[in-house]
């Protein structure tokens, strides 16, 4: 029996932040990619019938994204590298899920979630969104020695803050133009060998 399982869609979303912690920490795992028309099926079969779920071979289940990610970041090396990192690398992913929160007008629009106007809202709720989170995120790299948000090094945090960039990259190419150094963040995490490896072997879906 494997070691861990888990159970997400067959795209990237909020889940796939913990399979790059698979891939960077070489450990093996069960990735069961459910695809949208089974989901009814398996609903009931989920503590909190969501997705992902990380079951552990005890039969523990684990659900919600961040709680699977930050336990796979403690378990693996990249919660941060004192209690400190750990506590900030924590606090700028619920900022995150503030930014995220904020621009779901845009992005489940894009999905073809809810009815709106991607380009009024790309306009009115995810440029201005887009810069005050970038401002934050800003002022950690220039703190930072390491070319992470953190000088002890890469992060669960840049990991999920950058895989949402790929996305909203793959929807407006142009989202980080007028911030290079944002931009030069993006491109060495996008670009560590691990996770491109991870992400070119399977179809990007778009998000």
């Amino acid at each position: 029996m494997a070691e861990y399982k888990f159970y997400y869609f067959n795209g990237r979303g909020l889940g796939d932040v913990s399979r790059q912690l698979f891939a960077l920490s070489g450990t093996k795992f069960e990735d069961i990619r459910i695809e949208q028309e089974d989901w009814p099926a398996q609903k009931a079969k989920m503590p909190f019938g969501q997705m992902p779920v990380l079951e552990l071979k005890c039969g523990l289940q684990i659900p919600q994204s961040m709680a699977i990610a930050r336990y796979l970041a403690n378990k693996f090396g990249y919660a941060g590298k004192t209690p400190e990192e750990a506590a900030l690398a924590d606090a700028l992913i619920d900022q995150f899920k503030d930014f995220y929160a904020e621009i779901k007008p845009y992005y489940y629009g894009k999905l073809g979630a809810i009815p709106t106007n991607t380009e009024e809202e790309k306009t009115k709720t995810l440029v201005p969104a887009r810069d005050k989170f970038l401002a934050i995120i800003g002022k950690f790299l220039k703190k930072s020695n390491s070319g992470f948000l953190f000088s002890g090094g890469l992060t669960y945090a840049d990991l999920m803050i950058v895989d949402n960039m790929r996305t909203l990259i793959g929807w407006w190419p142009e989202y980080l133009n007028g911030f290079p150094e944002i931009k030069a963040w993006y491109d060495k995490v996008d670009g560590i060998p691990e996770i491109r490896k991870h992400l070119d072997a399977h179809e990007d879906k778009g998000f």
